[in-house]
């Protein structure tokens, strides 16, 4: 890859809410640049690189100006930090509102009776606040997308210089100067505990980050073991693993045996059996034995880092729900503002109040208003909701994915491989050649070149039978939903797989597997499968929450309906080509948001075509990467959790946000009638943002099963 085409990632410091995310987003997008992705809660902005449209320089000095800060590797934690604003701000303000409230019992504190004095105090806590909420709301204006702070900042300095005018005036009905003070205290408190609790929805990254190993024990030529640093890892190393050792990155068995915990990555609480061409994922501890494993992913690729990659960018497809609640975020600060012109200019002039009063009314409307909470509300839950289903082993692409398949009500399934076992047994081989060991060699050479569960097994079950024959060289094509032909140094063309692949003609009855020479049979394979443990209770969870399972196979019809007979599923389609599969799907998704499950390389259109494609994790390569959701330990006793925990995320989203909406809706208008102090508005504003995370926090550790 180009340089001028990489993606770059910045940690970017001073990112409050949503509204922060899209100023940046809007400035780089106006200059160009693909692939943006700006993640408030991690701090993270990424983008494709093109130097032609804007050099890295260029986009950290351009969001540096916004009033955001690139945060430079190894760079050390400023000293002017929220906490230290928020202490001394504090220190300051406490006398001014202890003063107030004493006033207001008859009493005071006699020292603060100076005008002048009541401005010294106050000074500090409103220069820390004009800056620090000056320049975010500046920046914000700037991004097109102005912010709470815009409220803030108008709100404070507007209580602030009419208390200095009525200082000059000598008019101690205009003092407000704890008002000023106090907003600007209580916002810093609110966005203090917000900094603390959006922290907690992204523990799930913190989480699988730890996890990642940092040193292997790598096997040089020699037969010498070194340790290196995991970075230093390229595919095809060979790495030695010993009992209490985690396996350092994703690789396959070479030689030994061991018992794998991967209860971390996959949410399997057994631990699992590994032995020679068993697949070990990175960051799994052996609890017993010791191996030697080569690598086969690194960097990017290792399903450890796929987890760390899908929970931060949970954000980039937003949800509808998301959309909706950016579209009324970004109007949000020009109607307040408006709203706040009117309850002033109206209460003065319109309805006779002292212009004070007027004042402090058009304040509290500032204040107590909170786009922030609506920005929030779907980015802490999706990040949780995501963060929650990786641990339990399911991994899933973008934030809309759990908002979709929350509302799916079509479950269907692919049977071989993905309902039942797809461990096949041989049951009888009849040879229609003397030859029986070409025949054997044949048919273990020819399906090592599919990932088909049925090739699979047949692998593993000829394994004994071969003896070593050479076949010469066989170039070999698999053909979607047939099976896989080929060609040897003679020319003659081998044909292995189910009766729509040899032709009718040679076709018999039963579940059978065939093998042709130039269109001859040679012999037929009887085979047998078993359901998964997990199938009849997960087809029976379905049907208790309402939802409807569905059949799609390639299989025979009578394979087929005696699998859905003993499930008891009602609907089922057999005999189904992929191009058959796909227009099926398109069908069903149709009548209601349907879930596609699969895991052989024909169902992959089938996948893509779905409301929801749901892989399992040892599926092939084509089917994962159609797919919305991946099941990590294979299994289908995980498709009930990610049902509940996305139904679970949805519900959570949808109480955030009428959270916030509702209490806009009230608090707006109580405050313009002048029913609320401008300080308890700036108190209830603080906590506004902390009950939307809160509530989303609380996804993490709910009991839902």
């Amino acid at each position: 890859m180009k340089k001028n085409e990489e993606i770059i990632a910045l940690e970017v410091d001073g990112m409050d809410c949503n509204n922060c995310a899209m100023s940046i987003s809007r400035f780089l997008e106006r200059k160009g640049l693909e692939d943006v992705f700006v993640n408030f809660q991690t701090k993270e902005v990424r983008f494709r690189q093109n130097d032609e449209k804007l050099t890295l320089e260029q986009v950290k000095n351009g969001i540096n100006k916004l009033g955001y800060q690139v945060v430079e590797p190894e760079q050390p934690e400023p000293w002017w930090t929220l906490e230290r604003k928020l202490w001394i701000s504090a220190i300051f303000t406490l006398p001014l509102l202890l003063h107030h409230l004493l006033m207001m019992a008859g009493g005071g504190l006699p020292f603060l009776d100076n005008n002048w004095v009541q401005f010294a105090v106050c000074l500090p806590p409103f220069l820390i606040g004009f800056i620090h909420f000056g320049r975010s709301a500046i920046s914000s204006i700037r991004g097109g997308v102005p912010n709470m702070d815009v409220l803030i900042f108008i709100g404070s300095t507007a209580a602030f210089i009419y208390s200095v005018i009525g200082t000059l005036m000598h008019e101690h009905d205009y003092i407000f100067y704890e008002t000023s003070a106090t907003i600007i205290t209580l916002v810093l408190v609110g966005n203090w505990l917000e900094k603390r609790a959006v922290k907690q929805t992204t523990t799930a990254i913190g989480e699988l980050t730890r996890l990642q190993v940092e040193k292997a024990r790598k096997v040089m030529p020699s037969g010498t073991i070194i340790t290196i640093n995991r970075e230093e890892l390229q595919v095809g190393d060979i790495l030695q693993v010993n009992e209490g050792d985690k396996v350092p990155i994703d690789g396959l068995v070479l030689e030994g045996e061991a018992e794998v915990d991967e209860s971390m990555l996959t949410g399997e609480s057994e631990p699992v059996r590994k032995s020679a061409n068993d697949e070990v994922i990175g960051s799994s501890l052996l609890v017993s034995g010791n191996i030697r494993v080569q690598v086969t992913a690194i960097g990017r690729d290792t399903v450890l880092s796929r987890m760390i990659e899908l929970v931060k960018t949970a954000q980039q497809d937003k949800p509808a729900l998301q959309r909706l609640a950016d579209k009324i975020s970004a109007i949000f600060v020009p109607v307040v503002l408006t709203i706040a012109l009117l309850t002033f200019a109206l209460g003065h002039w319109a309805f006779g109040l002292e212009a004070q009063q007027a004042l402090m009314n058009a304040i509290a409307v500032l204040v107590i208003s909170c786009p922030c909470a609506m920005g929030l509300a779907t980015p802490t839950a999706v990040m949780v909701g995501v963060g929650r289903l990786a641990r339990n082993g399911i991994l899933v692409k973008g934030g809309q994915t759990v908002e979709t398949f929350a509302g799916v009500e079509n479950f269907v399934f692919d049977k071989t491989g993905t309902l039942t076992t797809g461990r096949f047994r041989i049951k009888n081989i009849d040879y229609r050649t003397s030859d029986r060991k070409r025949v054997n060699a044949l048919i273990h050479r020819m399906e090592q070149y599919s990932s088909h569960p049925i090739a699979q097994s047949l692998v593993r079950e000829m394994e004994s039978r071969v003896n070593g024959l050479d076949l010469g060289t066989l170039k070999v094509e698999e053909i979607k939903g047939g099976g896989l032909v080929a060609v040897d140094d003679a020319g003659v063309q081998y044909k292995i797989g189910s009766d729509r692949l040899v032709g009718t003609e040679t076709a018999l009855a039963g579940q059978l597997v065939y093998l042709t020479a130039n269109d001859e049979l040679l012999a037929t394979v009887e085979i047998e499968d078993e359901l998964k443990d997990d199938s009849d209770e997960l087809i029976h969870y379905l049907k208790k929450e309402g939802l409807h399972p569905i059949i799609l196979s390639g299989d025979k019809q009578a394979k087929t309906a005696e699998v859905a007979g003993k499930l008891g599923v009602e609907e089922f389609y057999a005999e189904q080509r992929p191009e058959e599969k796909l227009s099926k799907i398109e069908e069903i998704s149709q009548r209601a948001p349907t879930a596609m499950v699969g895991d052989g390389i024909n169902d992959a259109p089938a996948l893509a075509r779905a409301t929801i494609g749901v892989s399992l994790s040892n599926a092939s390569q084509a089917a994962i990467q159609s797919a919305q959701m991946v099941l990590l330990n294979g299994q289908l006793d995980h498709l009930p959790k990610a049902v509940i925990i996305s139904k679970a995320t949805v519900r959570t989203i949808r109480q955030s946000l009428f959270w916030a909406f509702a209490y806009n809706i009230v608090a707006i208008p109580i405050a313009a009638m002048g029913l609320l102090n401008p300080m308890w508005g700036a108190l209830f504003m603080a906590f506004s943002d902390v009950v939307v995370i809160g509530n989303a926090v609380r996804l993490r550790r709910r009991k839902l099963w």
